[in-house]
């Protein structure tokens, strides 16, 4: 009869450690791991992405050192903005690396694209599109 309780009261104490762990998202947005890069956008795409959970508009950069799949915002956020990118804009962006599905990448906070700036993060990651 003690073995039952034991068992049970070991239960809810993993319970309560897992339930009062903070979680982070597999695509958290890493402040200590920001880095900026400039380059030539080569592609405007928009599709699903893991990272937002929605369909996103995401930029193929060519830089100095290859070209890197950046992951900007959920395309509604930028189309409610009016902000748009085209393919041959020179871009210089602030964001964290990610690595989706294999594949290395980086989650926009600043797009600077000639005099505008698109800002779609706070400082420490948080989306600007979610209240």
């Amino acid at each position: 009869m003690r073995i039952p309780q034991v068992i049970f009261t070991v239960g809810l104490a993993i319970l309560a450690l897992l339930l009062l762990s903070p979680r982070r998202h597999p695509y958290a947005y890493n402040t200590s791991a920001e880095a900026r890069i400039q380059g030539v956008v080569q592609e405007v795409q928009e599709f699903y992405c893991p990272v937002t959970g929605e369909t996103g508009t995401h930029l193929k950069v060519a830089t100095e050192k290859g070209t890197l799949q950046v992951h900007v915002a959920p395309s509604r956020f930028l189309s409610g903005k009016q902000w748009q990118f085209v393919k041959g804009d020179r871009v210089e962006i602030i964001g964290a690396p990610i690595s989706v599905q294999g594949r290395q990448g980086l989650v926009a906070r600043i797009v600077r694209d000639g005099s505008e700036v698109v800002a779609v993060r706070q400082e420490n990651g948080k989306p600007l599109w979610v209240e």
